[in-house]
């Protein structure tokens, strides 16, 4: 059926379409105030938000950046003024991957201690970090009703003496200066997530992460947006977080959400619903990721848990899948059946933008990012799938039911009842 609109027919797809076109420009438009990344040499710690109409360098969703960051003062140490720095890894079967995260981290003179919590490995995780020199923890069973990665860091949190507690997961590859960088950001920041550069090893790999990348960038706009989204809007990434431990206990973060699979984003969203002051920002500088082993892997891994299904509302996930498929899959289809329109040529001019932009989020951009457009299409399919047919399984257990709690936070996010209120300054030191 046509509508007309000022005489005009109009279709409704057409329309739809337009609407998910509005929606995304107006997004990527928040990258022009986006906020400097995280730097370990750099001048004064930066305001919270450059002036307005000043682009921030840098990538849409992470990557690196020149000029004025949020770090450490130059010539100081990164981490002085901040406290000490703990710093908390959790760990299930990964003596093949936690090598390198730890000679990195145990070799950065800001952090004071490295404790890797052992959730129940299979392998020589416990030991190969303890061998290393890392404190190691031995993670009690696990409770009912609790995710393993929530439970291992609420036990690290415990554990660690540091001020400042930064947590990494194994697959990291921090630079010297990270931990005193996002220790400096905590002036600014009740809770900081960092955004990495992502290693890549084949043209296949590097094509479908670069899709699944954009739907993001889609969904909610480049990272380091110099105005804080409201919370049930608010992303983080948990490779990387720092807080003021005694905040975090004081408000028993991670219980909030200890049933949820997409433990960064429910976290970041139940704490921004409380009032804390949550920030997003590039670190590709000084933080690489190795998050999977093939294509085959980052299909199945990394698209069950972006549609962010149990921290998103069903209204959201809806707008956010239809975002998708009408601006960046829908034109790649109709592309490739020789009948696009104005809308899909425009709309596709965009995503050619944004794939240039985000090669620097990639440690080797090669041609797997310039082919990733082609595979939006899939991108689109496995963001539905994996919204309608959720999986609760994760490094060989299971997790039944939805997540509990004990009262709802930032519209779809469980959390515990607590006080609903920012840390105070004394609390954050």
């Amino acid at each position: 059926m046509n509508r007309r609109f000022r005489g005009v027919r109009v279709r409704p797809l057409t329309a739809l379409q337009a609407a998910a076109a509005v929606a995304v420009a107006v997004r990527l438009a928040r990258g022009r105030t986006r906020l400097p990344p995280l730097s370990a040499a750099s001048g004064t710690p930066a305001s919270p938000a450059p002036a307005a109409g000043t682009p921030a360098s840098g990538t849409p969703f992470s990557g690196t950046a020149a000029g004025t960051g949020v770090g450490a003062g130059a010539g100081t140490r990164a981490g002085a003024g901040t406290g000490e720095i703990s710093v908390v890894i959790p760990a299930r079967d990964e003596e093949h991957r936690i090598g390198a995260c730890l000679t990195a981290v145990l070799a950065d003179p800001d952090v004071a201690e490295v404790i890797v919590v052992d959730d129940g490995s299979s392998d020589g995780t416990g030991r190969m970090a303890a061998g290393l020199g890392a404190k190691v923890v031995t993670g009690a069973p696990l409770p009912p009703g609790w995710v393993g990665k929530q439970w291992a860091l609420r036990q690290g949190v415990e554990a660690a003496r540091g001020d400042v507690v930064v947590t990494l997961d194994a697959d990291t590859r921090p630079a010297p200066g990270l931990a005193g960088a996002a220790a400096r950001a905590l002036e600014h920041y009740d809770l900081l997530t960092a955004g990495p550069r992502f290693v890549c090893d084949g043209t296949a790999e590097q094509a479908l992460h670069a899709s699944f990348l954009a739907t993001l960038v889609y969904r909610f706009g480049p990272i380091g947006p110099a105005k804080p989204p409201v919370p049930h809007r608010t992303v983080a990434n948990g490779q990387c977080t720092a807080f003021r431990r005694t905040a975090m206990l004081e408000i028993d973060g991670f219980a909030r959400i200890r049933g949820h699979m997409t433990d960064d984003v429910a976290l970041a969203r139940s704490l921004a619903a409380a009032g804390w002051r949550v920030g997003f920002l590039e670190a590709g500088g000084l933080l690489e990721v190795d998050m999977h082993e093939s294509a085959a892997e980052v299909w199945r891994e990394w698209g069950r848990s972006l549609p962010l299904r149990d921290v998103t509302s069903p209204g959201w996930q809806a707008a956010d899948l239809a975002v998708v498929w009408l601006a960046a899959a829908l034109p790649v289809m109709r592309l490739a059946a020789g009948r696009p329109t104005r809308l899909d040529l425009a709309l596709l001019a965009v995503r050619l933008l944004l794939t240039g932009a985000l090669r620097g989020s990639y440690t080797r951009p090669g041609p797997g990012v310039l082919l990733s457009p082609l595979l939006d299409p899939l991108t689109a399919l496995r963001l539905t799938q994996a919204t309608l047919r959720p999986v609760r399984t994760w490094r060989g257990r299971t997790y039944p039911g939805a997540a509990t709690g004990a009262g709802t936070g930032a519209r779809g996010v469980t959390t515990d009842s607590g006080p609903p209120a920012r840390p105070g300054r004394s609390a954050a030191r």
